[in-house]
């Protein structure tokens, strides 16, 4: 199970990354662009997606990954439970939705491409 404190202490290493609170739920962006945000309860983690993908990962681990609400599905986004993941699977969720919000010379001076 990941918390929002983990996710938090990731996020603070990654560049342009701000943290805020919009209609009490936790939201971690570039700019304007939400790149994970949880639910008010804090038991659901969205992330950043590629579309043209997102089938296939919730295909994959249906108990763990599902779709955004339909108003959201126009949008690069996917849902996850937080109590399925894992602090390295978050890891590697929230470092690559962030690389598809931030301009790729960020991205590799950050990940050391």
């Amino acid at each position: 199970m990941i918390t929002v404190d983990q996710v938090r202490a990731l996020t603070r290493t990654l560049p342009r990354t701000s943290e805020h609170l919009i209609r009490d739920r936790v939201k971690f962006r570039v700019g304007s662009i939400v790149y994970v945000a949880f639910s008010q309860d804090e038991t659901v983690m969205g992330f950043a997606f590629p579309k043209e993908e997102r089938a296939a990962l919730i295909e994959s681990e249906p108990a763990k990954f599902h779709l955004p609400r339909e108003s959201d599905l126009r949008f690069n986004w996917v849902r996850a439970w937080t109590e399925a993941l894992d602090e390295p699977e978050m890891r590697e969720l929230v470092v690559d939705a962030w690389r598809m919000v931030v301009p790729k010379k960020v991205a590799a001076a950050r990940l050391g491409f």
